[in-house]
């Protein structure tokens, strides 16, 4: 599976899809799929790292076309590195993985040589090598670097490393809602878990639908229309309807479309369990008409997702800077399709989660620079806590780098990008 996301850009959350996902991992019990999941994340997660630190213990370069041989080091490692996992078991399993793969039978040996050592000296290359060493790919790091500067880059880059929070969007009462559940109120609005391990549809609120699990960032582009009550609103790439919820909840008209039939049946699912409903529509986005134009547009564009590698760690390597490129040229063609969908003066909301700012800045200024819209500036003062988010221009850029850790609560949101126009032609 390493080597599906690594070599082939294979999507990790397809593999591990309980329904259609790969057939070894349908076949465990959910204990052994949770261990396998843990150790994807964590070599996912670290694995220039790992690459780095085993390469140190390696007299000679492995041999050219060794993958499978780098995977199943890659594999052991993040068990022996980061993983509550007893080094022996670890070492063991990848000696006998090695032994009866004939790619790999002859470096047996070697595995069992580098990876004992690994676990006698893993403390020193942890605070050496591992401590150097961006853990995450050269590429994406000196993407960063370019655009946040050196230390706010690296500052994102271990930010990755910590898992996501649960993060939910309430209708009302958020602070009765964080007390109940044990959770704080973040500067979003959205109420954050502390640390939880179980089934979020067994909550309080869940079967009610009070609440719904959302992304502390990802609730921000919908909450920058204000009230809807009276006005007719567009979700454009709208499943799994979080946004479409929010859109609902301030009193839109709303209409969710999306080109995926199934994805269109998961959102009606979810509105239904929070009592809302939308006009459901399956449509391709690009070539969407209407007869009556609308008051408001949320384009939550396709994108690389980079923001989200808390979550899907596989991103940085199923993605590069060619499909950064490639989905930055759709978002601008998408976003200035969406401005004919709204009437002269509307409003459209731009967003994704990149954090690439080709698929976000730069696509704004090249739209605004056209005459096609304006941009209405966001204000700080109606974002206290989240300051350091609104730009100079008056956008939104979040970074999984900004919202402080909290006593038993995790800091951290996605990497977000958001921007208000409005339609001047």
């Amino acid at each position: 599976m390493l080597a599906a996301v690594v070599d082939r850009k294979t999507s990790l959350d397809g593999m591990l899809d309980a329904t259609n996902g790969n057939p070894a991992y349908r076949a465990l019990n959910e204990a052994d799929r949770a261990l396998v999941r843990a150790i994807l994340n964590s070599a996912l997660r670290q694995l220039p790292r790992i690459q780095a630190m085993v390469g140190s213990l390696l007299e000679t370069p492995l041999p050219e076309g060794a993958r499978t041989l780098e995977h199943v080091l890659a594999i052991a490692a993040a068990q022996i590195l980061y993983l509550d996992i007893p080094d022996h078991s670890a070492v063991d399993l990848a000696v006998e993985q090695a032994r009866t793969d004939p790619r790999t039978k002859r470096f047996a040996n070697l595995v069992n040589a580098v990876l004992r050592r690994l676990s006698r000296e893993k403390h020193d290359l942890l605070a050496t090598v591992g401590s150097t060493i961006p853990a995450i790919p050269a590429w994406f790091h000196e993407r960063l670097v370019a655009t946040y500067g050196k230390d706010h880059a690296n500052e994102i880059a271990e930010a990755l490393l910590t898992p996501a929070a649960i993060d939910l969007t309430v209708k009302s009462d958020a602070e009765g809602w964080a007390s109940r559940l044990n959770g704080r109120v973040l500067p979003t609005g959205s109420v954050r878990l502390a640390s939880f391990v179980g089934s979020v549809p067994s909550l309080s609120g869940f079967e009610d639908g009070e609440w719904w699990v959302q992304d502390a960032a990802a609730s921000l582009p919908a909450r920058l229309f204000g009230p809807l009550a009276g006005k007719r609103v567009i979700d454009l790439c709208a499943a799994p309807g979080g946004k479409t919820a929010q859109l609902v909840l301030a009193g839109g008209e709303v209409t969710a479309l999306d080109q995926s039939r199934s994805r269109l049946k998961r959102l009606e699912r979810n509105l239904a369990r929070l009592g809302f409903s939308a006009d459901a529509l399956e449509a391709d986005m690009g070539k969407f008409t209407t007869g009556e134009l609308f008051d408001a547009a949320l384009l939550d564009a396709p994108c690389s997702s980079t923001g989200t590698i808390r979550r899907h760690p596989d991103v940085l390597w199923t993605k590069g800077p060619e499909d950064i490129a490639k989905l930055a040229a759709l978002q601008e063609r998408l976003l200035r399709h969406a401005l004919t969908l709204v009437k002269p003066g509307g409003i459209v909301v731009f967003s994704n989660c990149s954090l690439d700012w080709s698929e976000g800045e730069d696509v704004a200024k090249s739209v605004v620079d056209s005459g096609l819209c304006e941009r209405i500036a966001i204000q700080e003062s109606d974002w206290p806590g989240l300051e350091e988010a609104v730009t100079p221009l008056g956008e939104f850029r979040t970074t999984p780098a900004m919202i402080a850790p909290e006593g038993e609560f995790s800091g951290g949101l996605d990497g977000f990008y958001a921007v208000v126009l409005r339609r001047t032609v």
